[in-house]
């Protein structure tokens, strides 16, 4: 099964670009089969990663970047692939 993890943050006023190299420079302890970066307006970063692994299963998740980066707490959320195109 693959599982995609949704990490999404709001950059604090003028610090987008600052949120987005904070994102894309965090490693994570497991390689995932894949890992996306997405900026949107607002200042507005995405990180999917996709995993190899049952929908339960303790998968590495990206941290909370430091409070001066941000205006709200991340959101997260969690996937299962149904079908693949």
């Amino acid at each position: 099964m693959t599982v995609a993890l949704m990490w999404e943050a709001r950059a604090a006023e003028g610090r987008g670009a600052d949120l987005l190299a904070w994102a894309e420079a965090r490693p994570l302890p497991e390689r995932p089969l894949r890992r996306e970066t997405f900026r949107a307006p607002q200042d507005r970063v995405l990180v999917i990663t996709w995993w190899d692994a049952a929908y339960d299963t303790a998968l590495p998740e990206l941290p909370d970047p430091p409070g001066e980066l941000v205006t709200r707490a991340v959101h997260r959320w969690r996937f299962e692939s149904v079908r693949a195109e």
